[in-house]
């Protein structure tokens, strides 16, 4: 099957001959700043701390209410580095795999289709295991992800990259509408429902982590496993068949890895959208498109992204926190429209 692209992912001779020194630079100063954010994270709220009262509550010598705040706020601040960086991941895979510049787990409809699984264990299988919560949101969102993917394989030119958005973002809205059909007759949970709906961080526990992070860690290490083959997926299908890739098991390894992150981040912190369009197009303008060093710089950046967002929610509203999924949804949309003018995206 042939998937049309717009030209600007593609990496090119100078993409890949970018010197590593000046990628090397890129990461170390990634990692300097989402530190600083996790400082910041930790010391902002609806009671401030200083990084001395951080210390003094990681080592048991604080009074009880900075203690509290602190050990609260670190979990929150964990949960938003590894959902940030798994959806960014995603989507940059998703690109990858889909030759298409806008592909996204909210664009393309994985992000609702995990939902919308989630809600279906809820309502109708009881469900209540954060296992359970990740095996319902990874099986949804494989199953948008194909058929979003078949809608906009249909037709002259296979799936452009107008065509997976227009069926990606009419799968969502079949997604949302059912979604809603569902709970509102469900007055029980559907307060609760709502609350993870938005797509925040606040609700961060360590043990629904525990069981997250190694199902995370196997889709992340899918997608950098694929890195190689990326590139070459992006040279088209016919020249990456004659450099020796297999393209359908490339493709569907790396989209196996990009549904695994992307199912289980919407698991455990609800529907946040954007990460994965914005910030692998940010990355790219710092790094290239080589997928070898794209990959694990998106995950940091996003990363960075939801924990700075997560920040900003609680610095305007300190009392009542403002959810970061609210947040990435002003920063992206804006941005959104913007990569899509510079791509100047249209159905070939």
């Amino acid at each position: 099957m042939t998937v049309t692209t717009a030209p600007a992912i593609v990496p090119g001779a100078a993409d890949l001959r970018r010197p590593a020194l000046l990628r090397g630079v890129w990461l170390v100063t990634g990692v300097g700043v989402l530190l600083v954010l996790c400082v910041l994270s930790v010391s902002f709220g609806s009671r401030a701390v200083s990084v001395d009262d951080i210390l003094a509550a990681l080592s048991g010598h604080s009074d009880t209410i900075s203690q509290a705040a602190v050990l609260k706020r670190i979990p929150r601040t964990v949960l938003a580095i590894l959902v940030g960086a798994a959806l960014a991941l995603s989507g940059a895979t998703m690109q990858a795999v889909t030759r298409n510049p806008i592909a996204d787990p909210g664009i393309l409809g994985v992000t609702n289709g995990a939902s919308f699984a989630i809600v279906l264990g809820i309502a109708f299988a009881g469900i209540t295991h954060p296992l359970a919560y990740m095996g319902f949101a990874i099986v949804g969102a494989a199953a948008a992800a194909v058929f979003v993917y078949l809608v906009g394989s249909l037709g002259r030119g296979g799936a452009t990259p107008l065509k997976l958005a227009l069926a990606g973002a009419a799968t969502s809205a079949a997604f949302a509408s059912l979604i809603s059909a569902i709970m509102l007759p469900r007055v029980d949970i559907l307060g609760s429902f709502q609350a993870w709906q938005v797509g925040g961080v606040g609700g961060a526990d360590w043990s629904r982590m525990a069981m997250a992070v190694p199902v995370l860690a196997v889709g992340a290490l899918i997608c950098l496993a694929s890195a190689r083959g990326m590139n070459s997926l992006a040279l088209g299908d016919d020249m990456a068949t004659g450099l020796g890739e297999n393209v359908a098991r490339t493709r569907m390894l790396s989209a196996l890895g990009a549904v695994i992150l992307a199912g289980v981040a919407t698991a455990i912190a609800g529907p946040i959208g954007f990460v994965g369009l914005v910030v692998p197009h940010m990355c790219r303008m710092l790094i290239g498109s080589d997928h070898r060093w794209l990959l694990p710089f998106s995950a940091l950046a996003g990363a960075a992204l939801l924990t700075a967002g997560d920040i900003i929610g609680r610095l305007l509203s300190p009392t009542e926190e403002i959810q970061v999924g609210i947040i990435t949804a002003v920063i992206g949309a804006p941005l959104f429209i913007w990569i899509v003018r510079r791509q100047k995206v249209r159905e070939l």
